[in-house]
């Protein structure tokens, strides 16, 4: 099967359909001109779609905030149309992978909080709503506040723009790795209305609905909605549910007003909504990785998944049969309510345009989780009160207009968003924790078997102290009539430190303003060459404040050890021998070097217990960014460039409690810091009759990348430079300790490769596409944070390796047919294709988390009217049924170690559990749809 999805992939690859250069939809397009264009520009963008262009380079994009065609915009931009879009059956920002080659898209935990859009391997990792994203998502023109906002319905669009590298100088919102543009379908002054019926297997029914048209001779008016449900791909094998599944629907409505050709205003109003059941992982397959001597390595059954089985655990150890075991009680639910209004007002006064938008929008997510991924109840989070909610306040503002003679045409702009963004969490510790935790100590070290856990540790210490006495020879010198007293005056200085129905009830309050003022101006300097100079100056200012409540034990824990440690060094029992006092040390220390306590000793300060009312977290910067672009056209076919950027994301603080320490607690703990990167590119643009070609080579290099990385339980924030002078390996060590960098700070992560991306339509109905990137994104070696200090020590595997979900090389391709069938009919055969080179899923490069290369292939036939009035298609979304894992992770608190570390020698054994998210299996289903 493999062999056939590769030999097909590969021949879609060499010859494949329009991605990026199918004609647009006439039914997306306004009647008059809108979103900054004039009459003049807007009849450019008509005739583009009644000639239904042999090019791609006839199709008009305002990538640069003006109409111009693609293949004359010096700048790596893909466009993706509607048609486009609808033969994939992409609904989501995820489906523009499919089409994108530098682009990918994924989601982990969650869909509506944790999506992440990687472009040329650059992108921000996880579900940690304090970071903003590497790549930003507009839709209209409104930035919205997070990339998982896309992954739901996008209703009725025009076209996606894709714009690869630093922006900052033409959008309200600076990204530093690219963003993506969303503009949806326009009202129109002509009546039409479309509609949609998918149906497909796991029980999958889409509808969608459109009607557009005048409401008088100025005003035109139009409304989308969207409704899609569908089961789940995951099986609870506890419940019988499905778990992953699909309820969500979107309502848009639209007005605008067009008194003349100078003035329009546009105001928008949409909601959507989800009530879903996401995301559950399933289980990759269980062994410890024990180091057998000489530098060598074995496999031997998993300790850890004993235990849990022991306990009652289902363990499913075929990762891709999707069947898990979730928690009686315990939900992944997942709400969603986004919504929100803008309008944009576009006034020409002849002499300059002004274009202004204005937003505010409101998303609010609800969550569940069963964080153990199996049916113990471990570790939870209660869908009572998990949430996160974001408010956006935003205003734009720009002037564009062009002078001296038409060789200087400028554009300047301001823009001001304000934030408020709320977290709250609430881990805790379920009903099974000191029976997992009690099983887990008895399976490593057997010796340990007849003690109680954690919700009894008086007990277990004066068992572990008597049996030591016992049997330690260590111990033959204390006298037996001693030993009890001994024990009694041990198991006095600790308390007990349940797990079981402990947790946390966190809430964290941030409030972020962003003010920037930028200008974008292209100077031609002669008929074929021309300059651009961009430059953006922007104030961030962010506050916090954090309502912490934890009843967990590690406070008492850490008293257990300093009480002990103390008993030690003083027993105030008479005189003890050295041996009495070495074993109240041990104990202190987490019993020696007992395997199952120095294993699971920490489990109660896995989540801290720090508690009170804090409103100190601060962070205010200011950065300077900008762009400087020389185009040439040696032809009027071909179009050449080179740049550089400097782009800018703002710093921020790590939503999570356990970055901050007990005692004096200050929340600027939590804060990272702003993520720069220099971006240079060589591009060449290539617009002939039947085949374009765009050409890009690019390198960049980022100062504090902002890495986050969860541990198996929270997340930590790192930002990664490079020290100029060697560490002498200490940053590939186990130490946290610090380092020293005698050089200078450097880039800590490089992207440099080529992308090549091209259209062919040598024949009549038949169109191909494709798309190549390589893209070498490696973090570089000597590494340090963010002020020279030492990474955490679990990325001691980062230093030289790919960044992880970055693969070397992305390859897309399409192939479409449209032959006529007589009687005004039309056919329509189309498939596309992506390809991935091999990629680590995880943050932290773990070698477990590694996906293969894999090809995922769309297809889709069918019989349409030669009018479009109506069409009935069959489809299938990845159709070979193509495994792989979107994100790997470490499952909470089961285990520790990776396989790496014990070859490095750190420990000597790994006991660590992984689960992973999955990507969609195959779907297929009909499509019914119609308009008039």
């Amino acid at each position: 099967m493999r062999k056939s999805v590769w030999l097909l992939s590969a021949g879609l690859i060499a010859i494949s359909i329009p991605a990026h250069a199918q004609q647009t939809d006439t039914d997306n397009q306004a009647a008059q001109p809108t979103d900054g264009a004039t009459s003049e520009a807007a009849a450019v963008d008509d005739q583009a779609v009644e000639q239904q262009p042999v090019n791609s380079g006839d199709i008009v994009v305002t990538a640069t905030r003006r109409n111009e065609a693609l293949s004359d915009v010096p700048l790596a931009v893909s466009a993706v149309t509607a048609d486009t879009l609808e033969n994939s059956g992409a609904t989501d920002i995820r489906a523009l992978s499919q089409v994108s080659p530098s682009l990918f898209v994924s989601s982990s935990s969650t869909e509506a909080g944790g999506a992440s859009a990687r472009i040329r391997g650059i992108g921000t990792v996880g579900d940690n709503p304090g970071l903003e994203s590497s790549v930003g998502l507009f839709v209209d023109g409104v930035y919205r506040s997070r990339t998982s906002v896309g992954l739901t319905e996008l209703g009725a669009v025009e076209r996606v723009e894709v714009l690869r590298g630093p922006q900052g100088t033409l959008f309200g919102r600076n990204t530093s790795a690219g963003l993506i543009s969303v503009i949806t379908a326009k009202p129109r002054f002509t009546s039409a209305v479309n509609g949609q019926l998918d149906i497909g297997n796991y029980k999958s029914r889409r509808v969608e609905l459109g009607v557009t048209g005048p409401i008088s001779e100025t005003l035109a008016g139009r409304i989308d909605g969207v409704y899609f449900k569908r089961d789940g791909f995951m099986k609870d094998a506890v419940s019988g549910r499905d778990i992953n599944d699909r309820n969500r629907w979107l309502l848009r409505g639209q007005l605008l007003y067009q008194p003349d050709d100078d003035l329009s205003v546009r105001v928008i109003a949409d909601k959507t909504h989800r009530d879903e059941e996401c995301c559950v992982g399933s289980y990759l397959p269980t062994f410890d990785t024990v180091a057998s001597g000489g530098g060598s390595i074995t496999q031997a059954p998993s300790t850890v998944a004993a235990a849990l089985r022991a306990a009652g655990a289902t363990i499913n150890e075929d990762t891709f049969d999707r069947e898990v075991s979730i928690t009686p009680g315990r939900t992944f639910r997942a709400d969603v309510d986004d919504y929100g209004i803008s309008s944009e007002v576009v006034y020409d006064r002849g002499w300059g345009e002004l274009t202004w938008i204005s937003a505010f929008r409101e998303n609010k997510y609800v969550r569940g989780q069963d964080a153990d991924f199996n049916q113990l109840d471990i570790i939870y989070r209660d869908d009572g009160f998990a949430s996160n909610r974001f408010r956006t306040f935003s205003q734009e503002a720009r002037l564009q207009g062009t002078t001296f003679g038409g060789k200087l045409d400028w554009l300047v702009g301001v823009y001001y968003a304000n934030e408020l963004l709320r977290v709250r969490d609430n881990l805790s510790f379920g009903a099974d924790a000191d029976l997992f935790g009690r099983t887990l100590v008895r399976s490593l070290d057997p010796q340990l078997a007849a003690f109680p856990g954690y919700n009894n540790l008086n007990a277990f210490v004066r068992g572990f102290a008597t049996q030591q006495l016992a049997l330690n020879p260590a111990f033959a010198a204390v006298p037996a009539a001693a030993r009890p007293l001994i024990v009694n005056a041990i198991g006095a200085q600790v308390q007990n430190t349940p797990l079981s129905n402990t947790g946390t009830r966190d809430e964290f309050n941030q409030e972020s303003s962003n003010i920037a003022a930028f200008t974008h101006n292209i100077f031609k300097i002669t008929d074929r060459l021309s300059a651009t100079v961009g430059l953006r100056y922007t104030r961030e200012k962010k506050s916090l404040s954090a309502d912490l409540f934890s009843n967990t034990q590690c406070g008492t824990y850490r008293a257990n050890i300093a009480r002990l440690q103390a008993f030690a060094a003083n027993p105030g029992l008479g005189p003890l021998s050295p041996a009495a006092a070495a074993l109240a040390n041990a104990i202190a220390t987490g019993v020696g070097t007992t395997p199952g306590l120095s294993a699971a000793g920490g489990v109660p300060c896995a989540i801290n217990s720090v508690n009170g009312t804090f409103d100190n977290g601060r962070k205010s910067e200011s950065r300077v960014s900008g762009t400087a672009v020389l185009s040439y056209k040696p032809t009027d076919e071909l179009l050449t460039y080179v740049s550089y950027s400097r782009g800018y994301k703002a710093g921020g603080f790590n939503l999570d409690r356990n970055g901050l320490s007990q005692g004096a607690t200050n929340l600027d703990a939590l804060g990272f810091e702003p993520e720069m990167v220099n971006a240079y590119e060589l591009g060449g643009k290539y617009n002939g009759r039947g085949i374009d070609l765009n050409v890009a080579l690019f390198r960049q290099d980022f100062d504090n990348f902002q890495l986050n990385t969860f541990n198996g339980l929270i997340f930590v924030v790192e930002n990664i430079n490079s020290c100029s002078e060697s560490l002498n390996g200490a940053d590939t060590d186990s130490s946290n300790a610090a380092v020293a960098c005698g050089g200078k700070k450097k880039p800590g992560v490089r992207s440099q490769g080529v992308e090549l991306e091209g259209f062919v339509r040598l024949i009549p109905d038949v169109t191909a596409a494709f798309g190549a990137t390589y893209a070498n994104t490696k973090y570089r070696n000597n590494l340090v944070g963010a002020n020279g200090n030492a990474i955490a020590a679990a990325l001691f595997q980062l230093p030289g390796q790919r960044v992880s979900n970055s693969s070397e090389w992305s390859l897309t391709g399409s192939l479409g047919w449209r032959p006529s069938l007589g009687n005004g009919l039309r056919g329509l055969f189309y498939a596309d294709a992506r390809h991935m080179s091999g990629f680590n899923t995880g943050s932290d490069l773990d070698v477990e988390k590694y996906q293969e290369a894999f090809t995922v292939v769309n297809a889709r036939v069918g019989v349409h009217a030669a009018d479009e009035r109506w069409a009935l298609e069959l489809w299938a979304q990845n159709l070979f049924d193509e495994e792989y894992k979107q994100v790997a992770f470490d499952a909470p608190l089961q285990g520790q170690g990776t396989t790496r570390g014990v070859a490095a020698g750190f420990y000597p054994r790994s006991t660590q559990l992984y689960g992973a998210f999955l990507g969609e299996p195959r779907t297929f289903g009909v499509t019914l749809r119609g308009k008039m």
